[in-house]
Order: structure tokens, then sequence, then C-alpha cells
């Protein structure tokens, strides 16, 4: 994902993804980004969820990210705005979503990079509660094709705090218009559940 960098007028990037545990839980994501103008993108984030049991769960978002600032310069800020709703089987809960984000591009060893921050608020508006978000990644393109992540997400939810390390690369098949990502998510507090990964990405 973007983070504070925009898209481009007139252009879009998807990322589809599928996720599984060892123990047989299933995950969908589907994240997708349209530059709208020079200082505006606008674009969609939905997840699902189905437990080995057959429990359903997920939600779906739909936001705008304006920039901070020129959006110029090594590091960029720009905030975001969403709406959208989670649901739990029949529960319907419909939320507003607030964020901002602070990222800033890196030279390693002759290596470009990128670390980002990205904070977020979903308030839910059924039963007055709200989630806390903070991600943190770090970045480097190791070669034309391939790319490796490190990100951090953490979590509060329900009065707990949550973590998971989440390491993955993505690599670009040789003249192909897309990329792949392959990686884990790993929860600190229990690392039986951890993620499986695997996911396409394309900017068009």
């Amino acid at each position: 994902q973007a983070g504070p960098w925009l898209r481009e007028k007139g252009s879009t990037f998807s990322s589809v993804s599928v996720s599984a545990t060892y123990f047989r839980d299933f995950g969908t994501a589907t994240y997708l980004e349209y530059g709208l103008r020079e200082h505006m993108t606008i674009g969609a984030d939905i997840s699902t969820f189905t437990s080995s049991e057959g429990a359903r769960s997920g939600f779906a978002t739909l936001f705008l990210r304006r920039a901070l600032g020129a959006n110029q310069g090594k590091s960029r800020w720009a905030y975001e705005l969403g709406i959208g709703s989670a649901w739990e089987g029949d529960l319907i809960l419909p939320h507003i979503k607030t964020g901002v984000s602070w990222g800033r591009g890196y030279e390693l060893r002759k290596k470009s990079g990128w670390m980002t921050v990205d904070a977020s608020i979903k308030w839910d508006l059924m039963q007055g509660e709200h989630a806390g978000k903070l991600d943190a990644t770090v970045g480097m393109n190791f070669s034309d094709r391939t790319t490796g992540m490190l990100q951090l997400y953490l979590a509060h939810l329900d009065h707990k705090f949550y973590a998971t390390l989440a390491p993955s690369v993505v690599i670009k098949p040789g003249k192909r218009k897309f990329k792949i990502q392959i990686g884990t998510e790993i929860p600190t507090d229990d690392a039986k559940n951890t993620v499986l990964k695997l996911g396409i990405w394309r900017e068009f």
C-alpha cells in the first residue's frame, strides 16, 4: 500500500490476496487505489475471514486520502477519511475511519527503500466503540524484480493490545505487469496462529 505517497492522477493500484492458518482458517483481502486528482487518492479496502468452524466475518471501507502540505521532498504526510461496515454473521456494524500517514524514502548501499507509519482509528457507529491501529513498514528494493518488506501491526481493541510481525517478499516475474507477494503474519502472543499469505499486485 502506498501510505502517504498518493497515486498519480488516472492511475490505479490493486492488491488481491488469500491467507490461511495451520488450523484451516481462511481469509481474503482486496485493496484498490485510484488517483482521482493530483493530491487526492480514493480507494477501497475489503477483507473477509472464515474460521475452520465456518463462522464468517469481514469489513469493507471506502476511503479518500489527501496530501498534507506540498507532498514534495523526502518526507511525505497524508490524511485519510473513510466510511464502511464490518460484519460478523448477520450482525452489521457501520463505521467511520480516520487516519494519518507519514513516509520517507532512503538509500542504503546504493539500494533504495522506504519507511512508513500509518495511524488510524475506526469508530463503530452502532456500539459507540473505537479501535486504534498503528502500522509501521520498512521496505527495500533489492533489485528491479525483488522487494523485501518488514511490517509491524499494533492494534488496540476491546481494551487489549495486539501485535503482529509481517515479513514478506514481492517478486516481479519477468516482463509481467503484475507482482507476487509471499509473506507471513505472526501474532507475537500466539505464534501457533501464524498466517501464510499469497497476493497479486498490479498497477495500471
